[in-house]
């Protein structure tokens, strides 16, 4: 059930591992900070400057989950210009050394903050987020980032005329089209299936194991679309009701063929660690059990959380 016959990919980003069979290595978790909304800004507008010592306490408390758990982060760096991404990656940089991608609607302001990586030594730790099958200058693009010398990028596989699983699948083929056709090679490719509500992360689960099957490709999606657009859990349960279903369709992504999630703002790190952890020591002992194999790394969650389970069911 949760292994696949093709051989899986992995991918390494600023020393960080992921892809691989089910249960292999954890699930990546990606926290966006500098989002529309992010407490960090001072004031309710984003030219106001932001609040260093809580963005640098976020960064640090992200850290600090990710060496408790043995789940890896990156961080989703989110910004509407380019000189946005050099004040932001410059800041994260000087906190942490975790990996981190650029988020933009805009392929102009992408395009400024993949340059200002390359120009400054940090394509290595960096992914592009994203490419897109909506670009109307997708070739264009394509292009220009491989020119730079990116060696991470995201695909955002979707098609609106087929929304099932099979439409990632063939979202993800007219990507891949598109590089070849310009004739680009990055180290990195991996999906995004597109989550955009709670239960059609479901569907992401179906469409990254299809998608697993036929690549190889490791595979994402962000389940916290789904959640935060859920407003009705809060009227319904209040923050802490809504958290804990926020938490639960993390780790039933992180469970189900995903292994990167986009997990929303950075502030709920706290929630979503522990989570995400549980996940990946339950699947790693659905691995277990299909194949008497244990993951590869003394880092992943279940080593890291319950060892002396390991140690038991070392001797089955």
């Amino acid at each position: 059930m949760f292994q696949f016959e093709t051989e899986q990919k992995i991918c390494e980003i600023g020393g960080v591992r992921f892809g691989g069979q089910p249960g292999e290595y954890p699930t990546v978790v990606v926290p966006s900070i500098f989002q529309k909304g992010d407490k960090v800004f001072e004031g309710s507008k984003r030219k106001g400057g932001f609040n260093k010592k809580r963005a640098g306490e976020l960064l640090k408390m992200t850290d600090k989950l990710s060496a408790e758990t043995g789940v890896p982060c990156m961080a989703d760096i989110v910004a509407n210009t380019g000189a946005e991404f050099e004040t932001y990656i410059d800041f994260v940089t000087s906190v942490s050394d975790m990996p981190f991608c650029i988020d933009a609607w805009v392929m102009k302001t992408k395009l400024e903050g993949a340059s200002y990586c390359a120009d400054n030594g940090l394509l290595d730790r960096m992914f592009y987020n994203s490419l897109t099958i909506w670009e109307k200058d997708l070739e264009a693009e394509i292009k220009e980032i491989s020119d730079m010398g990116v060696k991470h990028v995201l695909l955002v596989a979707f098609d609106q005329e087929d929304q099932m699983p099979t439409g990632r699948i063939t979202g993800t083929q007219r990507l891949l089209d598109a590089i070849e056709k310009v004739g680009a090679t990055f180290e990195s490719i991996f999906i995004d299936t597109s989550a955009m509500n709670a239960p059609a992360v479901a569907l992401c689960s179906l469409a990254n194991r299809l998608i697993k099957e036929k690549w190889g490709f490791p595979c994402a999606s962000a389940p916290s679309n789904g959640s935060y657009m859920w407003k009705a859990a809060r009227e319904l349960w209040g923050f802490r009701g809504w958290a804990g279903a926020d938490a639960a369709l993390e780790g039933l992504a992180a469970t189900l063929f995903h292994d990167m999630i986009f997990s929303g703002p950075m502030a709920g790190s706290s929630r979503l660690f522990p989570a995400v952890a549980l996940a990946d020591a339950f699947t790693a002992t659905l691995l277990f059990g299909e194949t008497k194999k244990l993951p590869p790394s003394e880092s992943h969650p279940l080593y890291m959380l319950f060892p002396d389970f390991v140690e038991q069911v070392k001797a089955l």
